[in-house]
């Protein structure tokens, strides 16, 4: 199949799918850091979207969606930071292609838009983090886990864990925001054992 990656610069996803022996490409206005210089298209994505493609599988940025960010919100409303984040979702909800999914973490494109077709976690497919990402599907069956494992938290050095006040474990994703400048980059790649499922399943 002739594969598009959208919004994606870490080449995780168009990787696998590549291993599976697909025309798969990634696209991101960013350069590429997965070592696949040739399989990368550095540019705005919205030209392509109307090219044919048997799937198309995007990644739109999260940074004025997700509720992780919602103290902010307000103030993305007003300078209008948010609406530019829906409008660029919005472009990857009426595509001429059959084959498409839409990934985002939990936020307000759920009400916004419709509720996802399911929510997966890095520990369904043998990592330990825990990130509850949305997956929108048109023509695609809902993954199924590959590899259970028992999700973990950020621990101290005495081996306990970090908590909140109501004594909720902090995530492992929750501290790469500390001091990262590249934290919204680091955050967003997919974990290679989500990518391997999508290859292997939709691929």
């Amino acid at each position: 199949m002739k594969i598009l990656i959208a919004c994606e610069e870490s080449q995780r996803v168009t990787t696998a799918f590549r291993e599976k022996g697909h025309e798969a490409y990634s696209c991101d206005i960013l350069p590429c850091s997965g070592g696949h210089p040739e399989w990368h298209l550095q540019q705005d994505v919205i030209p392509l979207l109307s090219e044919k493609w048997d799937m198309i599988i995007a990644f739109p940025p999260c940074t004025h969606l997700a509720c992780s960010g919602a103290r902010w919100f307000n103030e993305k409303r007003r300078d209008g930071r948010q609406q530019q984040g829906i409008d660029f979702f919005m472009q990857f909800t009426n595509l001429k292609c059959e084959h498409v999914a839409i990934e985002n973490p939990v936020g307000i494109m759920s009400t916004l838009w419709r509720k996802p077709d399911q929510i997966i976690q890095p520990w369904q497919f043998g990592h330990g983090e825990t990130k509850a990402t949305c997956l929108w599907l048109i023509g695609l069956l809902p993954l199924i886990a590959t590899n259970i494992v028992n999700p973990d938290f950020m621990r101290k050095a005495d081996g306990t864990y970090y908590t909140d006040k109501k004594g909720k474990k902090y995530s492992r994703i929750h501290f790469m925001s500390r001091n990262n400048k590249n934290r919204a980059r680091d955050r967003s790649i997919t974990y290679s054992g989500v990518a391997k499922a999508m290859a292997e399943q939709w691929g």
